[in-house]
């Protein structure tokens, strides 16, 4: 370690030379000739290399679609979660927050819920007033990733705006995301005030809810009709349904078969068809 006592002052590396600052003082050092890594340490930087790769490809098939700020610490916060599995549990993500300030719980008491056919649903629920929020933008954002070829196969997204301090009917949405891979859905809640999100994190929410993995999406796709196939050609949109808006025409492009008011009612009142035009 020696002194640095000219006039110009550097940090990081020059050369074979490292300069930093300690207490308002100046040092500079060499560089070793050769680092030597036990196995143990080799197996740690390959799990953290193979879990920040992860966390990366799941940020950038997410990154063009959520609305909310996330927190300066997501990307490590994404990473630790990986690296115990060196990046292939997936599934250990399901609840990870964007913004850790907020999470979709604060507005929502009843979680959503995939189900085994490929529904998502939001229970039935009275919605608690928020402090100056007249509404909730509800986004549900879902992507197909493939990380054995690391591309993101496709991406879909639809959103509702339901009025706050009053009863929620509830919401399906049929995560239909065409292609190979693992489903990643992300649940997004925004509160609106004058008809305008709100900036303040508190009222920002972006929470993964449930990973689908390609196991269970190979019986799924078995289920789907002819018109839930042709929906898979369309390109990629955002859908809007009020909340209390009338189902559309079962002759409506893209859209599965609807059940008339005399069916027993198996799903809520709103339903979002991810990618109709």
């Amino acid at each position: 370690m020696a002194k640095q006592t000219s006039i110009l002052t550097f940090t990081g590396k020059l050369g074979n030379l490292i300069g930093y600052s300690r207490n308002g003082k100046y040092f500079v050092r060499s560089m070793p000739a050769k680092v030597r890594q036990t196995a143990a340490t080799c197996q740690a930087a390959h799990r953290f290399g193979r879990a920040s790769q992860t966390g990366a490809l799941i940020r950038r098939a997410f990154s063009r679609k959520l609305d909310v700020n996330c927190d300066s610490g997501h990307i490590n916060r994404l990473t630790s979660t990986l690296v115990p599995s060196a990046g292939n549990d997936i599934p250990s993500t399901t609840a990870f927050r964007f913004n850790r300030h907020t999470g979709t719980h604060r507005f929502l008491d009843l979680a959503p819920k995939l189900s085994q056919d490929g529904i998502l649903c939001i229970p039935p629920q009275a919605l608690a007033a928020c402090n100056g929020m007249d509404a909730l933008e509800i986004k549900v954002i879902a992507a197909r990733i493939n990380f054995a070829t690391r591309q993101v196969v496709g991406t879909e997204s639809a959103v509702l705006t339901v009025q706050t301090g009053e009863s929620f009917k509830g919401a399906a949405c049929n995560m239909n995301v065409p292609g190979k891979g693992i489903l990643v859905v992300v649940l997004q809640i925004r509160g609106i005030k004058d008809g305008f999100p709100s900036h303040n994190r508190k009222y920002q929410a972006a929470d993964i809810i449930a990973v689908q993995l390609p196991q269970m999406q190979q019986g799924l796709r078995r289920k789907f009709n002819p018109k839930q196939q042709k929906l898979r050609q369309l390109p990629e949109k955002n859908t809007r349904f009020p909340i209390n808006q009338a189902f559309p025409s079962t002759h409506s492009p893209g859209l599965s078969h609807i059940m008339p008011a005399s069916s027993p009612p198996l799903l809520p009142d709103t339903v979002l068809m991810l990618g109709v035009p």
